[in-house]
């Protein structure tokens, strides 16, 4: 008879696609090895008791900062620790040169190595990369890091071109520490992602945009600023208006239709942003583009966080209003957002400080990921959980050359999570085991919370307290 590292016993397994199942599951080698009816416990080095509750595919959290504020590796260790609360066990972070995380610039053949040796072993999570190219040498650099370090994913930020909000200076290269940093930098970004996908058929190579459109942005921004320039989020939200992200969604979507790239929008803030996306998908149904939103903004409006104060919420793009929340929800409900992430980026209260526009934006949300999405989605709204389990896992999962990840399926990573759906707690920031000392959910009760978090086999998180050391991965996407 065979012998397993781990049973899961007694839950209910929910697998994208559609199908929930009573079945026990079996681990071996960090893999899992079999779904069956009943599995004894007497062939098991280890069991966890998922009665009564639901086993999902551990989330993958795929929008992540490590180190934008702080040092990489205490960020690593901090950070993922935050996750396995939130049933994530794969993180895909965001990386750039210039301001911020190293704070250098230089050819990624040079700091992606400093980076990798940074996060080794400091990681309760599997961990991958997206990588910035910020100079044209860099975007040379992508056949490199798709050859030697399994990179499958870039990103461009459109607010940086041309204007850097940081110092209010209409030169964004002090911050970019690069070259040029337009349209014509997409464009070229764009062409060698195209020509790398084109040399790795059986990838998804594809280029992720933050869309915010900087030259509009500074019009708004002076206004508000003339206007008496108060310092709440809602002044935010009007100095970087739905406009900007409807514009910019357009100048990406056609310069990508042009150049066949695939693209992922991110972080989809409201009912423009979301409908200028699918609008877009319509106009150019020959180009791959999957859409993103994030707890924050389908959860959190800036006239709530405002009367409670301070500017623990400011994040880009912008929270937004009550309404933009159910319009993304309606739109996740019928299928138009492909993921759910949290853009998780620890940003401590001291970083943000009582003035509005020197306030670092971002802030941590990834233990939040299968509680809101639980709670807000299934419980509230009544979306099934095949669909949260798509959305949070399974999608992100096939977009970023996850292979082995977001699925539950014998020969998938034994990433999962085990759920109380009757489980109701209140968020803190405490409870989200993160560095950061706020969260913007404080005080919002969550049902539905991970009891144990599994990583390729091995119990990280085990009746909500972490457990055992880090045994994060890199994750070689290729």
């Amino acid at each position: 008879m065979p012998h397993y590292e781990l049973v899961v016993k007694g839950g209910t397994v929910v697998l994208p696609g559609g199908t929930q199942l009573r079945a026990d599951v079996a681990v071996r080698g960090g893999k899992v090895a079999a779904l069956a009816a009943d599995i004894p416990v007497s062939r098991a080095d280890d069991v966890l008791d998922a009665r009564g509750m639901v086993v999902l595919p551990g989330a993958v959290d795929a929008h992540f900062h490590i180190g934008i504020y702080r040092d990489l590796g205490l960020d690593a260790y901090e950070e993922t620790r935050s996750s396995l609360v939130g049933g994530a066990t794969s993180v895909v972070s965001y990386f750039r040169t210039g301001t911020h995380y190293l704070n250098r610039t230089g050819p990624y053949r040079e700091i992606f190595p400093e980076v990798l040796a940074a996060v080794a072993g400091e990681a309760w999570t599997d961990y991958g990369f997206h990588l910035a190219p910020m100079t044209v040498g860099q975007i040379g650099e992508i056949p490199y890091l798709v050859r030697e370090h399994g990179v499958t994913s870039f990103k461009y930020y459109m607010f940086y071109k041309g204007f850097d909000l940081a110092s209010n200076s209409r030169d964004a290269r002090a911050f970019t520490m690069g070259d040029e940093y337009d349209l014509g930098h997409l464009l070229l970004l764009m062409e060698q992602v195209a020509a790398a996908q084109d040399a790795n058929p059986q990838l998804r190579l594809s280029l992720s945009l933050h869309c915010e459109q900087s030259e509009l942005m500074r019009v708004f921004i002076d206004r508000v600023q003339a206007a008496g320039d108060p310092q709440t989020l809602r002044a935010y939200h009007e100095g970087r208006p739905p406009l900007t992200e409807r514009v910019a969604i357009g100048e990406a979507t056609a310069i990508a239709s042009h150049t066949g790239t695939r693209i992922n929008l991110l972080h989809l803030s409201g009912a423009d942003a979301i409908d200028a996306a699918v609008q877009a998908r319509l106009a150019y149904p020959h180009t791959d583009m999957r859409f993103e939103t994030t707890l924050h903004h389908l959860c959190l409006d800036h006239d709530t966080l405002d009367a409670r104060g301070g500017l623990g919420g400011k994040v880009n793009p912008p929270i937004r209003t009550a309404a933009d929340n159910e319009a993304l929800w309606a739109r996740f409900a019928a299928g138009d957002i492909d993921w759910v992430a949290s853009d998780h980026a620890c940003c401590a209260e001291e970083l943000k400080g009582d003035r509005l526009w020197p306030a670092a934006p971002g802030f941590g949300g990834t233990a939040l990921l299968y509680p809101v999405m639980l709670s807000e989605g299934h419980l509230k709204r009544g979306i099934p959980l095949p669909r949260i389990v798509e959305a949070v896992s399974a999608a992100p999962a096939r977009a970023y050359n996850l292979a082995g990840k977001g699925n539950l399926l014998p020969g998938f990573d034994a990433d999962l999570t085990v759920v109380d759906l009757d489980r109701t707690q209140t968020v803190t920031a405490a409870l989200c085991r993160s560095g950061q000392d706020h969260c913007p959910f404080e005080g919002v009760e969550l049902t539905g919370w991970p009891v144990h978090t599994v990583v390729r086999g091995s119990v990280a998180y085990r009746d909500g307290e972490v457990a055992g050391t880090p045994t994060g991965a890199y994750l070689r996407r290729c």
